[in-house]
């Protein structure tokens, strides 16, 4: 009876772990992105000063990007910005990063092979 007990524990055990593994690797969604972008848009339209919000974005989202799935996630929201949003310098747009004194380990812009990020 207690064989019984222990083998039923072990596969519900074994059950949650295999539905809660998708949830541990969930990505960061698109919205949080461009919630963390949005403040940039203006200036990689016109240049200038970059606004702080834009910088203090894209520092959360580094942060937040602490996984290849994460990271490549948000580089696909980035790319899909970039490209649907008109009037964006593309020189303004790889310059952020150095413009706002941060390290991305990729390159961003519209033409981003996102799945080459790990």
């Amino acid at each position: 009876m207690a064989s019984s007990v222990a083998f039923k524990l072990v596969l519900v055990v074994l059950g949650c772990m295999v539905v809660g593994a998708p949830l541990a690797q969930a990505v960061i969604p698109c919205s949080r992105v461009s919630q963390s972008v949005g403040p940039c848009i203006s200036y990689l339209k016109k240049g200038g000063a970059v606004p702080v919000p834009c910088c203090n974005g894209i520092r959360s989202l580094i942060a937040l990007a602490g996984t290849t799935p994460d990271r490549q996630a948000v580089c696909r929201c980035l790319v899909a910005t970039a490209k649907s949003v008109t009037g964006i310098k593309g020189d303004l747009v790889s310059g952020l990063p150095g413009a706002c004194k941060v390290r991305l380990p990729y390159p961003i812009g519209p033409n981003v092979d996102c799945n080459r990020i790990h």
